[in-house]
């Protein structure tokens, strides 16, 4: 497996994101020696869904308003319906995800969590995976969809659901430790 102890990665919330979708990526980077920040707009604790109810609380690390893009090598975005709903009427949210496209550096997105994908206006002509409600919605923001347990397009890895988790973690892990994908 590749080391990733000198990267440092962002994981961006809201309240309401599926709890595995955070917590099984989280785990799988610090397991492989990231430094995880769980970054969200809100302060203290954020609150999980888990399945059909409300989950966990997590703290979070940092705020969203102190910090950078500058100071993170990659960037997960777990899902949840709540979660990306929440984030993408964030200007500042929209403008972490999009830093990261723009330099090139590595994203990993799950299910709901392509959403914030769309809100940059900068995947068009990318591949990539979702949870299958929101296919259309990246089709008409110019992505190629494709129905696959794990979806790798030069340093954004996407993934349908939490069935997917094990391929999700295995591909975020071998783009994270490539670094930046200059292509895009």
């Amino acid at each position: 497996m590749a080391t990733l102890s000198d990267r440092k990665v962002a994981i961006l919330t809201e309240e309401g994101f599926e709890q595995i979708e955070l917590t099984s990526p989280k785990a799988a980077l610090e397991a492989a020696g990231a430094t995880v920040h769980v970054i969200s707009p809100q302060k203290g604790k954020i609150k999980a869904w888990d399945k059909t109810n409300w989950g966990i609380e997590i703290d979070v690390d940092r705020q969203l308003v102190d910090v950078s893009p500058d100071d993170y090598d990659a960037l997960v975005l777990p899902g949840g319906v709540l979660n990306p709903d929440k984030l993408r009427q964030n200007a500042d949210a929209i403008a972490f995800v999009a830093a990261f496209l723009e330099e090139g550096k590595p994203i990993a997105a799950i299910c709901h969590g392509p959403q914030m994908l769309i809100e940059t206006d900068m995947i068009y002509g990318r591949k990539l995976t979702s949870y299958p409600s929101i296919k259309t919605d990246l089709k008409n923001a110019g992505a190629e969809w494709i129905d696959e347990e794990v979806v790798v397009d030069n340093g954004l890895v996407t993934s349908r659901r939490p069935a997917d988790l094990g391929a999700f973690n295995k591909k975020m892990i071998e783009e994270f430790a490539e670094g930046i994908h200059e292509e895009y």
